[in-house]
């Protein structure tokens, strides 16, 4: 702060000591040093002070800053959301034209294919086809296997576990263990 070297406090030393003797030195030494402790303690207030509010200053803009980020995160996920909505109402409303101008469509063809089929043959009856016998084998055979994983490859996942748990003779309550007859 103040640039006083040694010399200087020894001259300042021997005027106060001329000045006001050695029996008031002491007494103004106390006072002068009680004087100074005092600018201290008030420069350290003031600077501890003005660290706080800025502190606060830039706790205050930090806050801000994160409000204002916050507010345009916002702002883009609710301008993102409504064009999803909007792209999803124009994909729903494709599917509906698409769907009714396909159905309108194949009514239009099925009504000119009718009408030309009509005039053109009589209309042959579609045969009908039974199964046959190694098909009914085939039927039989996996409707008596016991084998879970068999059952739950040929069933979808959704019904492996209960495939699993109906051909085990453990949790049936009160069958026999008997194969079927199919």
């Amino acid at each position: 702060m103040f640039d006083i070297g040694f010399g200087e406090l020894l001259i300042i030393a021997i005027v106060a000591l001329v000045v006001l003797g050695p029996e008031r030195l002491p007494k103004a030494a106390r006072f002068t040093g009680l004087w100074v402790r005092r600018a201290r303690a008030q420069w350290h207030s003031v600077r501890d002070e003005l660290e706080r509010e800025l502190a606060a200053d830039e706790l205050k803009r930090s806050l801000r800053d994160t409000e204002d980020a916050m507010r345009d995160t916002e702002r883009r996920i609710r301008e993102s959301a409504a064009e999803t909505a909007r792209e999803f109402d124009d994909l729903r409303q494709s599917v509906k034209n698409t769907g009714a101008g396909a159905a309108a469509g194949a009514v239009a063809a099925g009504a000119a294919t009718d009408a030309t089929d009509a005039d053109a043959a009589p209309a042959t009856p579609t045969p009908s086809v039974e199964p046959d016998d190694s098909m009914q084998d085939r039927e039989s055979s996996l409707a008596s296997a016991s084998d879970p994983d068999l059952m739950a490859g040929m069933a979808g996942d959704d019904d492996a576990e209960q495939i699993a748990d109906a051909s085990d003779p453990s949790t049936r309550p009160d069958e026999t263990h008997e194969p079927r007859n199919v």
